[in-house]
């Protein structure tokens, strides 16, 4: 189990394969609250997810099967 107080805001989320697809806005309960993309939204993703953390948070799963999953309000049913 990672150290949530380990993951800090504007820190790289890289995917299973080593891509990045977003970036930290700040943990919340047991998910990761995500910035805003390209068109205003937060995603989240759980904190379930996370692998491990160094300079960068990395998750278990590929980037693209990520995206498919994160919700857009906190609580929502990611998988």
């Amino acid at each position: 189990m990672i150290n949530p107080t380990q993951i800090q805001p504007k820190m790289p989320v890289v995917c299973s394969k080593g891509g990045q697809f977003a970036k930290v806005d700040h943990v919340e309960g047991k998910q990761l609250k995500l910035a805003k993309d390209d068109k205003g939204q937060h995603h989240y993703i759980p904190l379930d997810w996370v692998s491990t953390v160094d300079d960068k948070v990395h998750v278990d799963r590929p980037g693209d099967e990520a995206m498919k999953a994160w919700t857009t309000s906190p609580g929502g049913d990611a998988e």
